[in-house]
């Protein structure tokens, strides 16, 4: 889906690591939320508290989730799973742009 519909924007941006990841939550009828962003190139560990669909709409990066040791690579039309309550690292090697689903 390239296009949401009947959805709020919040205007502030999230802002992390110094400026290098950056997103916009959207937020539809119904309560549910996703984010909107950019990655700059670099390594980031970020924590969950919803379980996570990450979309990977541009770009490539490789990823581990919390208690691999294993990392995976990701392109552009590609994303994976994040449990809730955990963690992921992220090696992105070129700028990504993604869309991270926040499920129940």
């Amino acid at each position: 889906m390239s296009e949401f519909n009947n959805i709020t924007i919040t205007r502030e941006a999230n802002v992390y690591f110094d400026g290098n990841v950056t997103s916009r939550t959207v937020t539809f009828t119904d309560g549910t939320t996703k984010t909107l962003g950019i990655m700059m190139p670099g390594d980031y560990t970020f924590g969950t508290d919803k379980a996570e669909l990450m979309e990977i709409m541009a770009g490539e990066l490789t990823y581990r989730l919390d208690g691999s040791d294993d990392w995976l690579a990701i392109k552009a039309g590609e994303s994976f799973n994040v449990p809730a309550d955990s963690s992921f690292d992220l090696k992105v090697t070129q700028l990504a742009d993604y869309c991270c689903s926040y499920l129940d």
